[in-house]
């Protein structure tokens, strides 16, 4: 397929059967998502001012970058009583949004809870595993334009069901301007402590502890590249989450899915920022023509028509493909962070998929649902990091500890092993060790 024409949507139009389509799609998918040295110095002293200053470097840090005026973090510090104000404040129909939604999460995590367990062997060895939650975890909100309350639910909510002692949200006010949908997030989804500092200097808050703010063992939630460098730098004093790109789709049709409502799912993620990516995959060429068409005509009735606009001649795609096959290796390929499958039977790609951070199956299933309230986690692995990595959830909030109990005939039969592997590693005090414990 061709370039669009001038005057046509502007978005990357690809066909696999093109000699140059493997080189077309890795340049696509590139996405450079490092920080330059500048970012990371200015990342590193803001890191080493609250480390060594506390409270102060973040009140000063927070006037500077937030354009605030305070003078303490007494200022910067929201308690459960205004949170709960926040929730009760909001209209009817918010209100009982938020709460559909906080349910519906609270309930699709519960399932995900892990058992400790133990086996026993027959000499009376006990062997097993202990699942213990974290005591405390932090979770970064973004702020200002980007203010989103769902995803304090995505975050904190897990970590309340896996049974975290304390939860504390930080999230940057710029001008003072608070957002009560977030607050009201918070509140029910069971957040401790809430701190209006964002930025490098929140992440640090949270991973080396101040006078206010406590020191918490991980630190989730998404957040700009200054944020996504801090995280970086603190993770080993700290847990992350992830490094998290920009948001994206894969959509795969068979030709029978409405086009605007494939128009409008790709637009659902492009609407995110510039650098969203949003791909879609057919063997149909009719259909894919019949989609570009919904997207021109429905692209100057969206508000945030400046970015999808960006998004989609940036990084979004229409990708013509062989058949069913092709759409397969393709979607392995790109490993996606939501993907769409907008077929017949959905079912039955299950077993091929082996890559993706959440699979949105058949044709009523538009990913926003996903974002907002079918229940499973919308923080997500992008960037191809699906191969390796999974959704948020219960399990990153907690810890497994090995549990290995020897019986007096357990010890004696393991030691002449252990024994022998020691003296081979040259560790003679590990192999007396367990010597001292073999039977005559």
């Amino acid at each position: 397929m061709s370039e669009a024409s001038p005057g046509a949507l502007d978005i990357a139009r690809l066909s696999t059967a093109d000699a140059d389509f493997a080189d077309r799609l890795e340049a696509l998918l590139a996405w450079e998502g490092v920080s330059d040295d500048e970012v990371q110095h200015r990342v590193a002293e803001i890191l080493e001012a609250v480390r060594t200053r506390g409270d102060a470097a973040l009140v000063e840090y927070s006037n500077r970058f937030d354009r605030l005026s305070v003078s303490s973090m007494a200022e910067l510090t929201l308690g459960p009583e205004r949170l709960r104000q926040a929730f009760e404040g909001l209209p009817e129909a918010q209100r009982q949004a938020l709460a559909t939604a906080a349910d519906r999460v609270r309930r699709y995590h519960e399932h995900q809870k892990p058992e400790s367990w133990s086996y026993t062997e027959a000499d009376g060895t006990r062997l097993g595993q202990q699942v213990t939650p974290l005591d405390r975890a932090g979770i970064y909100v973004p702020g200002g334009k980007a203010a989103y309350p769902s995803s304090v639910l995505m975050n904190a909510l897990p970590a309340h069901v896996a049974g975290v002692g304390e939860i504390v949200m930080v999230v940057p006010t710029p001008d003072g301007v608070l957002n009560e949908l977030v607050l009201a997030a918070a509140h029910l989804a069971g957040v401790d402590h809430v701190f209006t500092v964002g930025g490098a200097q929140a992440v640090a808050a949270l991973a080396y502890g101040t006078e206010t703010v406590p020191r918490v063992d991980k630190i989730v939630g998404p957040g700009n590249i200054y944020v996504a460098t801090a995280k970086r730098a603190v993770f080993g004093q700290v847990g992350i989450d992830m490094i998290a790109g920009p948001s994206e789709i894969l959509v795969i049709s068979d030709g029978g899915t409405d086009p605007d409502w494939l128009a409008m799912d790709l637009f659902s993620q492009a609407e995110h920022d510039e650098d969203a990516q949003s791909i879609l995959v057919s063997w149909d060429d009719a259909h894919l023509e019949a989609v570009a068409a919904s997207m021109a005509r429905l692209l100057p009735t969206m508000e945030r028509e400046a970015i999808i606009r960006t998004s989609l001649a940036e990084r979004g795609a229409l990708i013509h493909c062989r058949d069913r096959a092709e759409a397969v290796a393709l979607l392995n390929r790109i490993a996606p962070e939501h993907l769409e499958l907008s077929v017949a039977d959905p079912e039955a790609w299950l077993p091929e998929v082996r890559h993706a951070g959440a699979i949105f199956m058949g044709r009523f299933t538009a990913e926003a649902l996903g974002d907002y309230c079918a229940g499973p986690n919308h923080v997500l692995p992008t960037s191809g990091t699906a191969r390796f990595s999974s959704p948020l959830g219960v399990y990153d909030f907690q810890k497994r500890s090995s549990l290995i109990e020897c019986s007096a005939e357990g010890a004696s039969g393991l030691g002449p092993t252990a024994s022998v592997l020691a003296r081979g590693e040259s560790l003679t005090a590990h192999a007396r060790s367990a010597e001292y414990r073999i039977r005559d």
